[in-house]
């Protein structure tokens, strides 16, 4: 029997197990097996209560029954949106975010996938430790998203390149407006441990023990879920939507290089900017990570 007749065999093959049929279909030009499940207690791939079959790959002669994959139920929220997802253990982000790209229009390129943090992506969800009734964050754009904000973003990104580079030519906490904040509130008594050259996830509390330009005490809470990030004071909390955020400056305190002095720019030039004092240094990338993310164009 030649492989093809064994291919055409195998798709024609029906398996009855307490009487529930179980139809294997195959694609032979592409390897695939691919297992449909006609029996509901059966494992499948559901997303928001509908019940999809797809082929899985597996170093097992190229194909992997879905009936031998152990499968989770988890949420998985973008844009205000909940997708109830029912997806195998032990299959990797990168097909999560494949599966998400086909729900979301969001391009796996332009994925930022949170759960405990960034989610990596040749790790598999067990590795990164899913379990049922997760929830996991999406921050992206569609392409015709971005496009939108780099047409109306173009004079926007000239604009703040130009002042960037104006004020790189000082270190920010030698400049006046700067050196004036740390020299008069100095270093807080309760600020939160900062390590130099290290990066670590967000924690799951609020960074607190921070202070602005008027020296009032800031937490950043990070409403993943919502797209937010809470900037908290004694007098009010502002609910700030991640994607107006346009840019996130930060640069070592000189003689306390395990802290950071922050900017959030939340319009489009450096007056817009709101300064945090104090950030712990080993916190900076995920919050920029948090924030923008690898997918901003700008």
């Amino acid at each position: 029997m030649t492989s093809e007749e064994s291919h055409e065999s195998l798709c024609d093959a029906v398996n009855s197990k307490d009487g529930v049929v179980d139809t294997i279909c195959c694609d032979p030009a592409a390897g695939i097996l691919e297992a449909v499940d006609t029996h509901p207690s059966l494992p499948s791939i559901v997303t928001n209560g509908k019940q999809n079959a797809e082929p899985f790959n597996s170093s097992n002669n190229g194909a992997t029954s879905v009936l031998d994959l152990e499968m989770i139920e988890f949420k998985v929220i973008f844009n205000k949106v909940t997708h109830n997802i029912r997806f195998p253990l032990d299959e990797t982000v990168d097909h999560l975010k494949e599966h998400i790209e086909s729900l979301t229009n969001v391009p796996v390129s332009m994925q930022k996938v949170m759960f405990k943090g960034l989610m990596k992506d040749g790790e598999t969800l067990r590795e990164q430790n899913v379990t049922n009734n997760s929830k996991i964050m999406v921050i992206g754009s569609t392409f015709n998203d971005v496009m939108a904000v780099n047409e109306q973003g173009a004079k926007v990104k000239t604009d703040a390149g130009a002042a960037l580079e104006s004020s790189s030519k000082e270190l920010l906490c030698k400049q006046k407006v700067h050196k004036t904040v740390l020299d008069k509130y100095g270093k807080p008594d309760d600020v939160m441990p900062g390590i130099k050259g290290k990066r670590e996830p967000l924690p799951p509390l609020p960074l607190v023990g921070m202070y602005n330009k008027t020296g009032n005490r800031v937490r950043l809470t990070f409403k993943l879920e919502n797209d937010q990030l809470w900037i908290g004071t004694k007098e009010r909390t502002e609910k700030i939507a991640l994607t107006s955020i346009k840019a996130v400056v930060s640069e070592e305190i000189e003689g306390n290089e395990e802290y950071h002095l922050m900017a959030l720019q939340l319009g489009p030039t450096e007056l817009s900017r709101y300064w945090i004092y104090w950030v712990p240094a080993q916190y900076v990338d995920a919050v920029k990570d948090a924030v923008l993310g690898n997918w901003q164009y700008f």
